[in-house]
């Protein structure tokens, strides 16, 4: 994008903040007043649905569950809490049309796709796990301060530990909260990545991960929500010809006023490098064209290229409480099947869901030109996402496996997949089922001086 485009399409911007401020004022107490009430304390609806498909949210445990033995922050694999349970039943090609209304494109996409192979087992929902009572008091702080500021590219008012905008009015208000979920402040993961072809060849990708998220964290919460957000370091284990690379990367809070940087350190030449730009729709390393860097996690970073406008709620099937899929016992030969992963290790539940569209705007370039997204009420995680080309055909589907973990008494985002609906292809993403560790998650070791280039290169050395 050149300089001019640039600044044309920041004026247009700033020229629609203007005209839709009152979309973006800051929520009356009256309607705050119902968080901890008929809402819980993130906003979502506590009643269960009209006919009790989707629970009541009981929000009756914080951390591990009476009974089950877990030991936090030193990377024991998910503990499952359901896993006696059996799927109430099965979608599949055959009878997907009578729940085609709670499936998205994408879902279809891969039932028309691959009709002898892709299967949906549906099972008890369940509401159990809240969070923090710190979190609900920021939640609550947020929704009465908050404004989206920046023509939608930051956030004035909010403070630290909480989703900033609990009862969104708008598409930018939702996003950010998927930007800003209460999530791990420390991560130490070593995570597989798989591109499956469509003959069900495989290639292979390992890095080790360290996210410092600074916008959470016990000792933090209730702090203004600016200057950095997140910084995050990645190292190159697989593939052999790779091996040893190191990037690192900053994230800011606003992207109005400062952006994502990025160094990588090449093992080749022994040099650090600062990356001119980093994310949009450059694509992901090991991926075959399968993810950009803005789709892990469904979508990252600056929000600038599109206009985001809320769909509205709906009861959707996704993923959730997947704490089958990562259990140390599954093994890669088993769960990465041709077309799509064995649907015996996905667990699916009909929940209620926040759906996000995206459309790129006039004078911006970009991979997607609508990319779709469903957040679950509860966690304000996206679950899942359809993905369009330019000329608005579906292209690629994703959806990640989020599970409750004790150790961040939050929502944690599993192992994920991204479906090429062209070539039948997929990339299993943030595999840790064969590793000796799952994530580490806030051991509270990790430090800013750890992302640095200077750190970059030590790490590659």
């Amino acid at each position: 994008m050149n300089k001019r485009m640039g600044t044309t399409a920041t004026a247009a911007m700033a020229i629609g903040l203007v005209l839709s401020g009152a979309a973006w004022a800051k929520v009356p107490a009256a309607e705050a007043d119902k968080l901890g009430k008929e809402l819980t304390c993130v906003g979502a609806e506590k009643a269960a649905n009209k006919d009790g498909s989707i629970p009541e949210f009981s929000g009756k445990w914080l951390g591990t569950p009476p009974g089950l033995t877990y030991t936090k922050s030193v990377g024991q694999h998910p503990v499952d809490p359901y896993a006696n349970e059996k799927p109430l039943y099965s979608i599949t090609a055959d009878n997907m049309a009578q729940h085609a209304a709670k499936l998205s494109d994408g879902q279809k996409a891969l039932f028309a796709k691959f009709p002898k192979t892709f299967r949906m087992d549906v099972y008890p929902g369940h509401r159990d796990f809240r969070y923090p009572d710190y979190v609900c008091d920021a939640s609550r702080k947020n929704a009465l301060n908050a404004e989206i500021s920046d023509g939608g590219l930051g956030i004035k008012g909010a403070f630290k530990g909480a989703i900033p905008f609990p009862l969104p009015k708008d598409g930018n208000e939702a996003l950010a909260n998927n930007t800003f979920p209460y999530r791990a402040f420390n991560e130490d993961t070593v995570r597989d990545m798989a591109n499956v072809q469509s003959s069900g060849s495989i290639a292979w990708g390992r890095t080790r991960i360290l996210n410092l998220n600074v916008v959470n964290g016990s000792s933090i919460i209730g702090q203004p929500l600016e200057g950095a957000m997140s910084y995050n370091r990645s190292t190159i284990l697989l593939p052999e010809r790779d091996k040893g690379g190191v990037s690192v990367s900053e994230e800011p809070v606003n992207f109005a006023k400062g952006k994502r940087l990025a160094w990588s350190y090449d093992p080749g030449t022994r040099r650090v490098r600062q990356v001119p730009e980093y994310g949009f729709d450059q694509p992901m390393a090991g991926t075959g064209g399968k993810m950009t860097i803005d789709s892990d996690s469904l979508f990252n970073g600056s929000p600038e290229r599109y206009n985001w406008k809320l769909l509205g709620k709906r009861e959707m099937f996704v993923p959730a409480n997947s704490y089958k899929l990562h259990s140390n016992t599954v093994k890669y030969a088993d769960l990465l099947k041709p077309g799509t992963p064995n649907p015996d290790f996905i667990r699916w539940e009909l929940r209620r869901v926040w759906a996000v569209e995206g459309t790129l705007k006039e004078g911006f370039r970009h991979l997607y030109g609508k990319r779709v997204m469903f957040l679950d009420e509860d966690t304000w995680k996206a679950a899942m996402s359809d993905f369009y080309d330019a000329r608005g055909s579906l292209w690629q589907y994703g959806f990640i496996n989020h599970y409750y973990a004790f150790d961040l008494e939050g929502w944690h985002p599993g192992s994920a997949f991204y479906h090429d609906l062209n070539s039948g292809g997929y990339v299993g993403y943030n595999l840790f089922q064969e590793r000796d560790k799952g994530p580490v998650l806030n051991k509270g070791d990790l430090k800013p001086a750890m992302f640095t280039p200077e750190a970059a290169r030590s790490a590659g050395n």
